[in-house]
């Protein structure tokens, strides 16, 4: 008897490991989709939804296993084991050379779909010695849902913020090693003798596999980049956010985050100028600032050239970045070491929280230096409602600006963000500027102040003069060349028709942004 319920015991363990790795597995498949392709919400939906699936498909042909079913089991665990292992490593190496990578990450999501729901009836159908067919059903589906909410529990406290990408598939597939060992050595008595011989050497094969992909994890996932990157890469992290990638070529140094552009350090001027000096030079001595983003401290660099300045507040979700800015040597360089100034205050929190929550700081300026709005994540914090909470935050005759993208290349996303705003009972004003090695890129501003018309505004920022304040680019020529966009051109001619407001009940931003003009760029 009690060897009954050590059998049944470690099968039902076993599918407990199965279920929190098998879910892991897709929460790291479904975190590389966002990463690499964006748009989370679709990845996560779909991936997960493929993963149901094909587990169901896997359990309809799990039936054709009618003989070896230990043994099956086995191969089915070691196959997993390697497939989950090197998941990432594989997305890694092939994002390198290819832009098809979408593909093997749908696919690893229904092979690893497929096996766990074959290897489900299989355990069923062993335990049927052990268990009536009440309990065991209960007791098996029970151990795997609960494998899935520890998995859950792993992912998003330990796996992704901890251990990384990188490995904490290697965890999952030494998990399912493990398990496939324990099964081999209770039930080996079940096995003749040269399928357990083929079994152990399976097992010692993969265990060498694992092995040394955990040793080379680093130096191929390191490689894959640096193919990807004409540059060389100098600093690499995946953070529990966004991958963040510092590129160097002779004096001059690359930010990318998730394999975008932020800025070069030849023309950066070019994109933080016009983001900073024209919202205060149109303020009367500014004092208070918040900067929402801009971890790598240019736009900080920037408003510390006003002697008017005496606070400002960074808020960056990721506290890699801002450690970034505040310790590296190159980002020190770049950014003057702006990021230890005593007026600055960071915290890494989420923007929308940060504001929905302070009820006591006002601002003169808000400046918006976040990523652009390729997911519905981010185009909350381009909302209707995001907007309505800064207006709320800053002072009469206060002013907002954030970066909006391309003008040409996501023209309707550009749009609609000055849409957005305006919604808000901001007075708005869009500017573009050429930044050379990111092409035309966009601006939104926006004044509370209901008295000021457009015209009005844009005369303003036309005539502003830059004799207090040390700029490498930016003058009076220039703001009448950034507020000017001429005729609507052939890509811009319909693309103010039935733009809608982008709302967090309505996210429209993200689809007008994803279906832009990215392939003339």
């Amino acid at each position: 008897m009690e060897f009954v319920k050590k059998n049944s015991f470690i099968l039902k363990a076993a599918i407990f490991a199965t279920g929190f790795a098998g879910i892991v597995a897709e929460y790291v498949l479904s975190t590389l989709a966002t990463y690499f392709i964006g748009d989370s919400i679709f990845q996560w939906t779909m991936i997960v939804s493929l993963m149901l699936f094909c587990m169901g498909l896997g359990s309809r042909l799990s039936k054709r296993i009618t003989k070896n079913l230990i043994q099956n089991f086995l191969f089915l665990e070691v196959t997993l084991s390697v497939l989950v292992a090197f998941s990432s490593v594989l997305v890694y190496t092939l994002a390198a050379f290819t832009t098809y990578y979408e593909v093997v990450i749908y696919l690893l999501s229904m092979l690893i779909g497929l096996l766990i729901g074959l290897e489900i009836p299989l355990v069923v159908r062993i335990n049927k010695e052990y268990d009536d067919l009440k309990t065991n059903i209960s007791s098996i589906l029970e151990k795997d849902y609960y494998g899935s909410l520890l998995g859950g529990v792993f992912f998003a406290f330990i796996g992704l913020p901890i251990i990384g990408l990188s490995y904490t598939p290697f965890i999952l597939g030494l998990i399912n090693f493990f398990v496939a060992g324990i099964v081999l050595y209770r039930f080996k008595d079940k096995l003749t003798k040269p399928r357990l011989h083929r079994l152990y050497y399976t097992l010692s094969i993969v265990l060498v596999v694992l092995v040394t992909g955990i040793s080379f994890t680093n130096p191929i996932i390191a490689w894959g980049e640096q193919t990807k990157y004409k540059d060389k890469v100098i600093y690499s992290e995946q953070t529990k956010y966004q991958n963040i990638v510092l590129t160097e070529w002779k004096d001059e140094h690359w930010l990318y985050l998730n394999g975008n552009l932020q800025f070069c350090s030849i023309d950066e001027t070019m994109y933080h100028e016009p983001l900073v000096h024209p919202v205060m030079q149109l303020y009367s001595k500014p004092q208070n600032i918040l900067i929402l983003g801009g971890g790598d401290g240019c736009a900080v660099r920037e408003l510390l050239k006003y002697p008017s300045v005496k606070t400002i507040d960074m808020v960056d979700l990721d506290g890699k970045m801002t450690d970034l800015g505040k310790n590296h040597p190159v980002l020190i360089d770049i950014n003057q070491g702006s990021m230890s100034s005593s007026k600055l205050s960071i915290y890494n929190k989420d923007a929308y929280i940060h504001l929905e929550h302070d009820n006591s700081t006002f601002y003169d300026i808000i400046i918006i230096d976040l990523p652009d709005p390729r997911s519905v994540e981010l185009g909350r914090l381009y909302s209707h409602e995001f907007y309505s909470l800064c207006n709320r935050k800053l002072r009469p005759n206060g002013i907002l600006i954030t970066q909006a993208g391309s003008p040409y290349f996501a023209t309707k996303a550009f749009k609609c963000i000055e849409k957005t705003m305006a919604s808000a009972n901001f007075t708005t004003i869009p500017m573009h500027n050429q930044v050379l090695s990111m092409g035309e890129w966009g601006w939104i501003i926006g004044m509370k102040n209901k008295n000021i018309t457009k015209p009005e505004l844009k005369k303003r920022l036309e005539s502003l003069q830059f004799s207090n304040v040390s700029t490498k680019w930016i003058n009076t020529e220039a703001m009448k060349l950034v507020t000017s966009f001429g005729k609507d051109s052939y890509l811009n001619k319909n693309a103010s028709e039935n733009i809608e407001v982008n709302k967090i009940h309505n996210p429209v931003l993200y689809r007008y942004y994803l279906k832009g003009n990215w392939d003339l760029y």
